[in-house]
């Protein structure tokens, strides 16, 4: 098993904790207690210097795709609806029947909400653009209020728009 290794990057939002190996990001989280910071093996490696230089370019609206390779565990359901989740463009959002229908069957809107929810990659697997079949808000592990920045901040860059909530 990889050797897993922490850092932590102070974004306009709070802070992210950025856990990965040697060859993949496995987690990005928000941090809200410093009694949450952890700290892995010493050193950081190259993955994780490449991954805070895209959230910054992230987070200044000059990057919309990343590139670090990322890696979850899960079952070949969840890996799936991550994958799905990566399909999403940068600005642009799906709902949570959307995503299912993607899935090939409607009826699993509530495992695939489930799993989204479970997505430990946030930001980079954009979980944060799925969004109620009303186009409300709805549940983010990293809050609300979070959610709405990033999809104002998407949605503005992508299309030059101020607000889309």
């Amino acid at each position: 098993m990889d050797e897993f290794y922490y850092t932590y990057y102070e974004s306009p939002i709070g802070l992210l904790k950025i856990g990965g190996t040697d060859h993949y990001i496995g987690e990005l989280c928000f941090v809200d207690d410093e009694q949450q910071m952890v700290h892995g093996a010493p050193g950081i490696p190259d993955i994780i210097h490449q991954c805070t230089e895209e959230l910054i370019e992230y987070f200044h609206g000059t990057r919309r795709v990343f590139t670090v390779p990322v890696h979850q565990e899960g079952t070949e359901f969840q890996i799936r609806v991550w994958n799905e989740l990566l399909s999403i463009p940068y600005g642009k959002t799906i709902s949570y029947m959307d995503l299912a229908k993607k899935l090939g069957d409607p009826k699993v809107i509530r495992a695939a909400a489930s799993t989204n929810g479970k997505n430990s990659i946030m930001i980079i697997v954009p979980c944060h653009r799925v969004i109620g079949s009303d186009r409300s808000l709805t549940g983010y592990s990293g809050g609300m209020a979070r959610k709405k920045w990033l999809l104002q901040q998407e949605f503005k860059v992508a299309h030059g728009v101020q607000t889309l909530f």
